[in-house]
């Protein structure tokens, strides 16, 4: 039975022995687990930082999405606002164009006919003169009215002031030159005399 003390005490040497071997290698695993932790600390402080970077990239594109998307519907409404413009004034270079013969036409009318053939052509010019005329309004021209009324400087252009007890201050005496909107727009204010 000593035998199997000795023995006993022996393998507990042995063991204790392995004891004081496992410790140190347990103190170096520790010692490269804590490298470890350390390693893997970094490699988390470096994705972190990747994701706060990745993050700043996304949101900086979300914006500049954002930014596209509003250009891009701002040049639409744009687009739209420039085509229906150009449907409701598209004729005005026509009608501007064509207002000094119209002029010209209403100093015609107003020559007085001597004999029957001048009465004849002047009904013939006066014919031709209120079809262009009907022609423009249905294209939205309007004659400005102007004698009479109180001056505006958005319809009315003053060329000449009088100072007459007769009419108000700022009423139009006399126009020199009829005024034309096409549709709500001033294509021609009047000419006209205003009473100062």
């Amino acid at each position: 039975m000593l035998d199997k003390y000795e023995e006993a005490t022996n393998s507990d040497e042995v063991t204790n022995e392995g004891i004081n071997v496992n410790e140190e290698s347990l103190k170096e695993e520790v010692t490269d687990n804590d490298c470890e932790v350390e390693n893997n600390n970094t490699e988390l402080d470096l994705l972190h930082n990747k994701i706060s970077s990745l993050e700043l990239e996304l949101e900086e594109a979300k914006n500049k999405y954002l930014r596209l998307q509003a250009d891009f519907e701002n040049n639409k409404r744009r687009a739209k606002l420039d085509y229906e413009s150009a449907l409701k004034y598209g004729i005005q270079t026509l009608v501007t164009n064509l207002l000094p013969a119209l002029d010209n036409f209403e100093r015609a009318l107003n020559i007085e006919a001597e004999n029957d053939q001048a009465k004849s052509i002047l009904q013939g010019v006066e014919m031709v003169y209120k079809q262009l005329q009907q022609a423009l309004v249905n294209e939205g021209l309007e004659i400005i009215q102007a004698e009479g009324q109180q001056f505006d400087p958005y319809i009315h252009q003053a060329v000449m002031q009088i100072n007459d007890d007769s009419y108000e201050p700022n009423i139009i005496v006399q126009e020199l030159q009829k005024g034309y909107k096409l549709k709500d727009k001033v294509i021609r204010p009047s000419m006209v005399k205003v009473n100062g």
